[in-house]
């Protein structure tokens, strides 16, 4: 299933939490990453159809999610605040979920659904006596009762120790994999970037980047790129490096040499051709930040310009 945002726009009074924004969702798991307030909880919403657009259109698989109940059967949504019932047991909790959506099988659905995110052994206990993780995952289990096709998640991760962590983020992995579209919010890159296979960057209400980060971040060349370079000769190799414009810093250390290249299209070009003129063989070349916090700081810094 694909959910669609069109030119979506949602604000409160003169604040505008969401502006303009067009995305396309689809099976996988994508991450939804931005900073505090940049209106990830917002776009969930709206996805979900608990939140009417101000302008634009959200559809699931070209119908209007906006005041269509029928949506509701296929989408789990889990909110980052806390929409649990302290009194009720764990069990309560995720059955009524069941019973909402009137399934067949409701105490079935219930007991598979707390098997998935390892909460059988707590569930006759009362949510108020759960630690924030365990809270997390019944809001989980809740959320996949029914067994939808399509699955939000607003910083589903916050508050897990770290087994917890490890074997949600395993789920949510599996999920995506079994071709359900999965996505989830954080502002937590290392989350993002061990879990999702694309992401979507909101800063400040705009839509700010899309796709796979790796790629996102080999398409910014109008900054410096980091390289870590191995070869039989890094001492002769650095030399001619730092002898072109296209090399800024050039640095040696035990791991090898470490290369800004302040033109990434000429580096790329000119670094075997250096080796094979100065008789260096190059044994590897990897990117040094290729990683979601250079993509994020350096679209935080473009968004502010």
């Amino acid at each position: 299933m694909n959910i669609e945002l069109a030119q979506v726009s949602r604000w409160y009074g003169n604040v505008v939490a969401v502006n303009d924004v067009t995305m396309t969702v689809g099976p996988g798991v994508t991450g939804l990453l931005g900073p505090n307030g940049a209106g990830k909880s917002t776009l969930l919403h709206m996805m979900a159809g608990f939140l009417a657009p101000s302008t634009g259109t959200a559809t699931l698989d070209g119908r209007q999610i906006w005041r269509n109940h029928q949506i509701y059967r296929s989408i789990g949504l889990v909110p980052e605040r806390e929409a649990v019932y302290g009194f009720l047991t764990g069990w309560q909790f995720v059955l009524s979920s069941a019973r909402l959506h009137r399934l067949s099988s409701p105490e079935d659905a219930a007991s598979k659904a707390l098997a998935l995110v390892d909460m059988e052994g707590a569930k006759d206990r009362r949510v108020e006596t759960y630690s924030k993780g365990m809270r997390q995952r019944v809001k989980v289990a809740a959320a996949l009762v029914h067994d939808p096709q399509v699955l939000l998640l607003d910083e589903p991760f916050n508050g897990m120790d770290p087994r917890q962590r490890l074997h949600l983020m395993d789920l949510v992995r599996e999920l995506g994999a079994a071709g359900r579209t999965i996505l989830f919010s954080s502002h937590i890159l290392e989350e993002v970037e061990r879990v999702a296979q694309q992401i979507e960057v909101l800063v400040a209400g705009r839509h700010a980047a899309s796709g796979d980060f790796r790629e996102i971040r080999r398409r910014m060349t109008d900054r410096p790129h980091l390289f870590r370079v191995r070869s039989s000769d890094d001492r002769r190799l650095a030399s001619a490096l730092i002898a072109d414009a296209s090399s800024g810093a050039v640095s040696l250390g035990e791991a090898g040499l470490e290369v800004q290249a302040v033109d990434f299209r000429r580096f790329t070009w000119l670094l075997p051709r250096l080796a094979r003129d100065a008789g260096v063989s190059v044994w590897q070349v990897s990117p040094a930040d290729e990683d979601l916090e250079s993509v994020f700081s350096y679209l935080i810094s473009g968004s502010s310009r």
